[in-house]
């Protein structure tokens, strides 16, 4: 009963809502508010005060100063985002871990098209999860990061990659906070999303932004084409691009994209088999912070 509510009609708008600018005598009171609700920490924006936003929209997307999100040096994975760890590890089978004790499908998370492979021929999910190595040797993992409403909205490159692809897959909006995640089988699979796919230093990379209730606009600075939560598409459908040349993001923290409210963002990449997390399951993290190094690298 819960997927059958008109979710993305009120994503919609709640996206036009997130526009309207506020008038002045409510302005001030409602944005503290939220503050207050959220804990928000304005201190840390470049403009302070929250009289200058002049809609919700210019608030969740406030610039921040950089000394508030130092990038954490060398060769290794950072945070792309403020947010939570929902999960993290490696994927095994071609199973992703969405909470303890439910999985869903890499193969159709992901759903790319295999360069040994026809496009109809089918595979398991665990020749899928190998046939995207580069190196053999290597193996596959995950990090999902969740965006609660009160977290800075904007997300960032987590390491130097190269973009190739984006597929854009659209679906559900339904809600991904952790209650509901733990609820619904497969949520990611179900909901809209939009996959970028390229290479790092390790081989295959790819970072993911998941769609949500009231997160009807995901939108991605390099791809000015992207245009989320649509009136007219078929749920289950999917659109591609290659980016002709790669796009080469040069730099971890470089900005990437931002969502209205508050979402997630899942990490799929190749490493070595000595990788090492630096997080916890529950943590509150930050962008820029260390997700994970591998042991035969320095960390600095």
């Amino acid at each position: 009963m819960y997927t059958m509510l008109p979710l993305r009609a009120a994503s919609r708008a709640w996206g036009w809502m997130f526009t309207l600018e506020l008038p002045q005598p409510i302005r001030t009171p409602l944005l503290n508010l939220f503050i207050s609700k959220y804990n928000c920490k304005l201190e840390e924006a470049i403009i302070d005060d929250v009289n200058h936003y002049k809609s919700l929209g210019d608030f969740f997307s406030r610039q921040l100063k950089k000394e508030t999100r130092p990038i954490h040096p060398g060769k290794c994975l950072v945070s792309p985002s403020d947010g939570t760890i929902l999960h993290f590890g490696r994927i095994e089978n071609g199973l992703i871990e969405q909470v303890k004790g439910i999985t869903y499908s890499l193969k159709s998370f992901l759903a790319l098209k295999l360069a040994n492979f026809e496009e109809n021929q089918l595979i398991t999910d665990e020749v899928y999860e190998k046939s995207l190595l580069q190196n053999k040797d290597n193996v596959l993992y995950h990090c999902v990061i969740y965006l609660a409403p009160g977290d800075y909205h904007k997300f960032h490159s987590p390491a130097e990659w190269t973009v190739h692809h984006r597929r854009h897959f659209h679906g559900e909006l339904l809600s991904v906070c952790p209650g509901i995640v733990s609820w619904i089988a497969g949520l990611f699979n179900l909901n809209e999303r939009v996959v970028y796919s390229g290479e790092w230093q390790h081989g295959f990379f790819s970072l993911t932004a998941v769609g949500a209730t009231n997160v009807g606009s995901i939108r991605v600075y390099f791809d000015e084409t992207l245009e989320t939560n649509r009136k007219k598409c078929k749920k289950g459908t999917c659109e591609e691009m290659h980016f002709n040349p790669p796009v080469n993001v040069t730099e971890k923290g470089h900005p990437f994209g931002e969502f209205n409210l508050g979402s997630t963002i899942v990490l799929i990449f190749e490493a070595p088999k000595d990788i090492n997390f630096n997080i916890a399951v529950g943590q509150k993290i930050k962008y820029g912070e260390l997700l994970s190094f591998c042991n035969s690298q320095s960390m600095l």
